[in-house]
């Protein structure tokens, strides 16, 4: 392998000559070798993108030449359009803020401009990483916002993918709605309700976690470009200053403004974490919910069986013809990961000292990678199980008869103490307690007909006279 020198201030290493990247990405690949997981693709496509548009901007600026303006452009072009990633070589969590992931894209378009503008590689006389790719710019300012266009971009697929679940709720919980089941708390017997229900309220819980997801998204609009290394804007034109943000939002197609305050800006990660806490909410709702989707269809004979999911594949190398619910499963162990992820990006957010923060990439890797589970989770909890839910109506009937949760329903006309004398005496003596009422007198059978009807048992009245329909 042919090799060049390269050197910078810690001194001299030779580099592959073929390589677009540089001396200070390589020893970041020497001194990082952490997860073996390279930097999220998105989030190289917007340092790119950051640099296109600083380019651009220092150009107007008058401060680039056209011919290094237009190199380092036709490289970030090719880089945004996901060439070049190979080059892309430090770990996805490093040391230093991030100034490695920054180098290395600096380095990485300065050579392809360079190889552009038919130069060697390692000629910086040409185009310098630092003193063009990276003009009036710091890592702290450009990993911070690459990290919040990264979440702009990968953010809104996730909530595709929730909208998608929630639409699967609703049309669930609208086939469900005849479908009389019992309601449990505790895991006890409680009070009859429909299923429908159950499944609208799952619909209504992911819409929330929706609106908190997309509430959070307008966190990530709000950039610190133009700061530099702390907030002071040093080494940056007021031309730049004051036009970044708007060229970043032509190159992005984005709608972000400049932070109003640039110290507070760079020191403090609460974005990062207001949509990792969102994220995790929505983790532990979905969690919750395929918990109960595990537990209504248990058995399917010994359990309790009201509902019954797709079969996907096969439960049991040893056990034949058993089906696990694997998919409920999988969604539970995303969670899982989420919310470790947002107890690792709540302490690095944390963590941050003085004027910077220097623990950006764990938040990265960590939120990239929640997101991308979450959308990920979603789909298949969609298309491989919600949609092909399917109600065991008998067994639902069977056991709201069998259940001394309607007495609850009786209450306002036997009494409370009544009502739980009943029920001891159904559930010892395995008889039905509508046949024990009658029994001893208290209601006629055509007045247990019109107490115990579903729809009076699982809908306010006020609500059942005033609308004469079930919701």
């Amino acid at each position: 392998m042919n090799f060049r020198m390269e050197s910078d201030s810690i001194g001299t290493m030779l580099v592959p000559a073929d390589a677009y990247y540089g001396i200070q990405s390589l020893r970041a690949k020497n001194n990082f070798f952490i997860t073996g997981s390279p930097l999220h693709p998105a989030f190289i496509r917007n340092l790119a993108k950051i640099k296109k548009a600083a380019a651009l901007t220092n150009y107007q600026a008058g401060l680039l030449s056209p011919t290094i303006k237009d190199g380092i452009i036709a490289a970030c072009d090719e880089i945004a359009d996901g060439k070049l990633a190979e080059e892309f070589i430090t770990d996805a969590i490093q040391g230093g803020a991030g100034t490695s992931a920054n180098m290395n894209a600096n380095e990485v378009i300065a050579n392809r401009a360079i190889e552009l503008l038919h130069g060697t590689k390692g000629d910086y006389t040409i185009v310098h990483p630092n003193d063009h790719v990276n003009m009036s710019q710091s890592t702290n300012d450009v990993i911070p916002s690459a990290g919040k266009l990264t979440v702009l971009e990968l953010l809104p697929g996730a909530i595709a993918e929730l909208k998608r679940l929630e639409r699967a709720f609703h049309k669930k919980s609208i086939e469900f709605d005849t479908v009389l089941k019992m309601g449990r708390t505790q895991l006890q017997d409680a009070v009859p309700m429909r299923l429908g229900q159950g499944f609208l309220a799952y619909q209504s819980v992911i819409r929330r976690d929706i609106t908190r997801l997309e509430k959070a998204l307008e966190e990530m609009h709000t950039l610190n470009m133009g700061a530099t290394a702390i907030g002071t804007a040093i080494n940056v034109s007021p031309y730049y200053l004051t036009h970044i943000v708007d060229t970043i939002n032509t190159v992005c197609n984005t709608s972000c403004h400049q932070a109003d305050n640039l110290f507070d800006a760079t020191q403090n990660l609460d974005g990062f974490v207001t949509v990792s806490a969102a994220l995790k909410t929505c983790a532990v709702n979905l969690s919750k919910i395929c918990n109960d989707l595990r537990l209504l269809s248990s058995g399917p004979k010994t359990g309790i069986g009201e509902i019954s999911l797709p079969a996907k594949q096969n439960g049991s190398s040893i056990m034949p013809g058993k089906v696990n619910p694997v998919i409920p499963e999988v969604v539970s162990q995303v969670a899982f990961r989420i919310i470790g992820n947002d107890t690792t990006i709540t302490m690095a957010a944390e963590a941050g000292q003085l004027e910077l923060n220097a623990f950006e990439p764990v938040i990265f890797m960590s939120l990239f990678e929640s997101i991308e589970c979450l959308k990920r989770g979603c789909a298949t909890l969609t298309d491989n199980c919600v949609e092909g839910i399917t109600a065991n109506k008998e067994r639902c009937k069977e056991l709201v008869d069998a259940s001394v949760g309607i007495s609850t329903a009786l209450c306002p006309y036997i009494g409370y103490a009544k009502s739980a004398e009943l029920a001891k005496k159904a559930l010892k003596t395995g008889r039905k307690l509508r046949d024990l009422v009658v029994e001893e007198g208290l209601l006629s059978a055509i007045e247990l007909n019109t107490i115990l009807d579903p729809l009076s048992m699982t809908s306010p009245s006020y609500l059942k006279e005033k609308t004469g329909s079930e919701e």
